[in-house]
């Protein structure tokens, strides 16, 4: 499974989840910033964006319970006829604090999910722990809250050379934010980079994250 070393995961016995679709009450921080050198080499290949978004996301509620999670795509993929017509991310590196989400992470979207500790509130300061890395992050919201209603699309490598596809559509509020970022790990300095970026917090949610279809 595509992934860096602070997403890599030894094979487990994880609590069986479901299939999608992932209904979610969802909170999150997200923020970018333009990709450096090391993320435009760790992939994935081919027409990419140089813009690297992540997120914390808290999860209200869900198929498997509640829990929290971050995750980042070095750069997003261009838009075209193999992948649809939006950017896609490509996630090598993504950690949540529930067994059950690991399994529906690797099972059901190639996504390299691993387990982490979260302390904080993703609206405000929250530091995400793993095996050999950290991130912190504090996000100060500014302005007023507006509506969202969008989409995530993920187009993730799979071992046979193909893309495991799928979007999650998202309708709640948000605000413009600053988010301050640090990250430790064997990689993530190198691509997740530390200081103040623009952002934005989506203050409540509805989420809905379907099937993967593999072209």
């Amino acid at each position: 499974m595509w992934s860096v070393p602070e997403s890599t995961s030894q094979a487990a016995d994880w609590p069986v989840s479901d299939p999608p679709p992932w209904p979610a009450r969802v909170r999150a921080t997200l923020w970018w910033h333009r990709s450096t050198s090391a993320a435009r080499e760790l992939g994935p290949g081919g027409r990419t964006v140089p813009m690297t978004l992540a997120m914390m996301v808290d999860y209200l509620d869900s198929p498997v319970g509640p829990y929290r999670e971050i995750l980042a795509s070095p750069v997003l993929r261009v838009p075209g006829r193999r992948i649809g017509p939006m950017p896609r991310m490509a996630v090598p590196f993504i950690a949540v604090d529930s067994e059950a989400s690991v399994h529906g992470g690797r099972t059901h979207w190639e996504l390299p999910k691993v387990l982490a500790q979260f302390d904080g509130d993703v609206l405000g300061s929250t530091a995400a722990q793993g095996g050999g890395w950290k991130v912190n992050t504090a996000a100060r919201a500014k302005g007023p809250t507006l509506p969202i209603v969008g989409a995530l699309g993920f187009a993730q490598p799979t071992d046979d050379g193909r893309l495991a596809l799928a979007s999650a559509r998202l309708a709640g509020r948000f605000r413009y934010a600053r988010v301050d970022v640090e990250s430790v790990g064997p990689t993530l300095p190198n691509w997740l980079v530390a200081g103040s970026h623009h952002g934005i917090v989506i203050t409540e949610g509805k989420m809905r994250t379907g099937p993967a279809t593999r072209k």
